[in-house]
């Protein structure tokens, strides 16, 4: 069973504000919003019901504390042992993503502080995004000898191939002016302000006329679903190789990371 938002056993708190907007912030400040199976159950699910809800014309995502989210919980993947394993993980994963760029209800990203990996990928998803002074964003995933695979589906069509090809074999940090500056969000706010005016663009939204608002973020994303299940396929099997593990290892138990290949 799937918690409530803002009921004990959520990662996730949904604030309405009665003019056909709402809030959903990330809950797991304390993990910097990490990302693990039950976020990606229960991401998945709150989109649904939103999607399915017509008192949410608009809807403002961000996370608690200092930062959107820093992707992935790396604890979690110990219990990614094989690449059947995996696959079952990641195609949770980019269904969940898939479910905020499916949506029907507009959603906004209000990026604060670090944005890594699935928090990168997270923003891509969203239909606007809008990033504090702060933020920061990037692919870190090569560095655990993993793809960004959602990010390698969507970037292109968002930030274009040259700067998702970019950030995915970096694994660079890059910061809010230039993530406007690609295109990856269009506006960067002080961080004070930050929710205030991702709230003012979805009430715009919510004024307007609500089928043609579904309409047209339907129309945008028509063709975003090619390309998920190549890339599963081929992140799952990373998952499997020897330097995933050593990569993981040496993140959860501060030890020496050398690649080697295999």
């Amino acid at each position: 069973m799937i918690p409530e938002p803002g009921t004990t056993g959520s990662m996730f708190l949904l604030d309405r504000h009665g003019d056909g907007t709402a809030t959903l912030t990330m809950n797991r400040p304390e993990k910097l919003n990490a990302m693990n199976r039950a976020y990606f159950e229960q991401l998945r699910a709150i989109m649904a019901a939103v999607d399915g809800d017509d008192d949410i014309r608009s809807l403002v995502l961000t996370g608690a504390g200092r930062a959107f989210s820093a992707g992935g919980d790396i604890e979690s993947f110990e219990a990614l042992t094989d690449v059947r394993s995996a696959r079952n993980h990641l195609r949770l994963v980019f269904d969940a993503f898939d479910s905020v760029a499916r949506c029907s209800t507009t959603v906004i990203a209000a990026v604060n502080g670090v944005a890594f990996g699935g928090g990168t990928e997270l923003t891509l998803a969203c239909d606007l995004a809008v990033a504090g002074r702060s933020a920061t964003f990037g692919f870190k995933e090569s560095g655990h000898n993993l793809m960004p695979g959602f990010g390698l589906v969507r970037g292109p069509e968002v930030i274009g191939r040259a700067w998702t090809q970019r950030l995915a074999l970096t694994a660079e940090t890059i910061d809010a002016e230039t993530a406007r500056a690609i295109g990856l969000v269009q506006e960067v706010v002080d961080d004070d302000e930050l929710l205030a005016h991702a709230r003012s663009l979805a009430t715009m939204i919510a004024g307007n006329g609500p089928i043609a608002v579904q309409e047209i973020n339907a129309f945008v994303h028509r063709h975003h679903a090619a390309g998920l299940h190549e890339v599963t396929e081929a992140t799952a099997l990373l998952f499997a190789t020897d330097d995933h593990r050593i990569a993981r290892d040496s993140f959860l138990r501060g030890t020496p990371k050398t690649f080697t290949g295999r």
